[in-house]
Parts: C-alpha cells; sequence; structure tokens
C-alpha cells in the first residue's frame, strides 16, 4: 500500500499535516533518497547537497527527517526548504523500479531557473518528462543552447566508450547527481578510466547510456527515440547495480 505523510518543521520537531498549503510559497532546494530496509546510498552526499541549496541550518531538521523513516521496506522521503521559511518532509513510499529506460529529447524552451540546485525547477521537470511520454520515453534529455548532452529531466547521464566511462564536462549546467557522483568514484577506485566529453546526441551511435538517479540507481537506456543508436555489453549494467548496491549503508 503506497503511503504519503507530510511533516512540518517546528523548530523542535516534525509536526504531521493534515493538508499543506503552497499558495504563497515556492521551493528553494529539495532533495530524495531510497531507502531499503533502513540503508541508503550516500545519505551524507545528499544531506551536504540539501544543506547548501538550502543556504541556512537544517541539521536538527535532517536528522529528525531521517529518525522518522522506518526501518522497513522501501521509502523514497523528499526534504524541501521553501522561500516563506518552511522545512518540510515527505514521507513517501517507494514507487516502482526499473532497470532500463527508454529517451527522447526535449525540443522546447529550457525552462529551468537553476539548473545546478535541486527543487526549484521539480515541477517544470516532471512535466517535461511526461510530455515525452506520447513518444514512448521515460525520460526526455535536456541539450545546451548548442545542442550538447547535458542531462536527463530526472536523470544524469552516463555513457560507456569501450572500456572508458564518460559524462558531461563539469561546466554543463546540470544537477550534481548523487548516485552519477558515486558510480565515477567507484569506477576511479576500481581502476577504470572516466572521461569528461562534451557530445551531441549522434556522437553518442553506437555507445552504452546510462540514466542514473536516486530512485532506479543505474538504468540502462534501451532506445532513444529518433536519436542515437545505442548498445549493451551482456552482464555490465547488472554487476555495476550490484556494486552500487553494495554501498548502502544504515541510515542511522
Amino acid at each position: 500500500m503506497s503511503v504519503a505523510s507530510i511533516y512540518r518543521w517546528t523548530g523542535d520537531g516534525l509536526e504531521l499535516l493534515d493538508y499543506c498549503d503552497m499558495t504563497g510559497t515556492a521551493i528553494e532546494a529539495a532533495d530524495s533518497w531510497l531507502v531499503t530496509d533502513g540503508t541508503a546510498l550516500a545519505l551524507e552526499a545528499h544531506r551536504i547537497r540539501f544543506a547548501a541549496a538550502a543556504d541556512r541550518d537544517v541539521e536538527a531538521f535532517w536528522d529528525a527527517a531521517v529518525a522518522a523513516i522506518p526501518s522497513e521496506d522501501d521509502w523514497f522521503p523528499r526534504v524541501e526548504s521553501h522561500s516563506n521559511g518552511r522545512l518540510l518532509f515527505r514521507l513517501r513510499s517507494a514507487p516502482e523500479r526499473s532497470r532500463s529506460v527508454v529517451l527522447a529529447t526535449w525540443t522546447g524552451d529550457d525552462l529551468r531557473t537553476m539548473p545546478r540546485v535541486k527543487g526549484p525547477d521539480l515541477e517544470a521537470m516532471l512535466g517535461i518528462r511526461t510530455s515525452v511520454q506520447a513518444a514512448g520515453a521515460g525520460e526526455a534529455v535536456l541539450l545546451s543552447p548548442d545542442g550538447y548532452v547535458v542531462e536527463g529531466a530526472t536523470s544524469a547521464l552516463l555513457w560507456w566508450r569501450g572500456e572508458i566511462l564518460c559524462g558531461p564536462p563539469p561546466e554543463c549546467d546540470k544537477i550534481d547527481s548523487v548516485t552519477a557522483r558515486s558510480v565515477l568514484t567507484l569506477a576511479r577506485a576500481l581502476g577504470v578510466d572516466t572521461h569528461e566529453e562534451a557530445v551531441t546526441p549522434p556522437e553518442l551511435d553506437g555507445t552504452e547510456l546510462w540514466a542514473l538517479n536516486a530512485l532506479h540507481g543505474i538504468r540502462i537506456v534501451t532506445r532513444w527515440v529518433d536519436g542515437p543508436q545505442l548498445a549493451e555489453q551482456p552482464g555490465r549494467l547488472a554487476a555495476w547495480r550490484k556494486r552500487l548496491d553494495a554501498l548502502r549503508r544504515p541510515i542511522r
């Protein structure tokens, strides 16, 4: 059964809300992570990212939110810092997860207002992702004004050129993905070469392309609608999903 509860930070603890009025406020920072039977991947990295984006003291609120997450089952909680000063915690059951996804290029205007901050553009990015579903895709790819691959609406993108794991350069306006950063750090620890490159969609032809986020972990892109032809090395995705899963740690 799906569960979703909203709590407001009072300064002393979390207060369960029957209704959350969003009138006159906007999300300035948000972060989500997957909790499976009391474990999570890189939770401290999520805390640091959220605290930096919120630009305020969120330590007590964060600790209370983590303490409120049950130790059993799968959860996808979200913390939010709002423009009216409010801090909210959403305790949500984890949605269904998948190992693969189909992409489509977003051809409309770039709707992001703060492309390097997670939170302010959540609704716009969800809308963009929904817009490509009619084309049979589950995720939209955002391109730079020059046509280079930046990120997915709700995912980071990495790709393999042979045995080299690649991603967009740091000057790209994109969210600092905790999951992608974890995979790249793991790759370097294992002695796998990594590389940053600015690429257009056609330049990804023949690569193995991954879409990564906190909910799904690593997903392989099986098709890019009207885009490059992609490849898959048998066994690689399963091996890396297992490696990433091994990095999960108890949240408390």
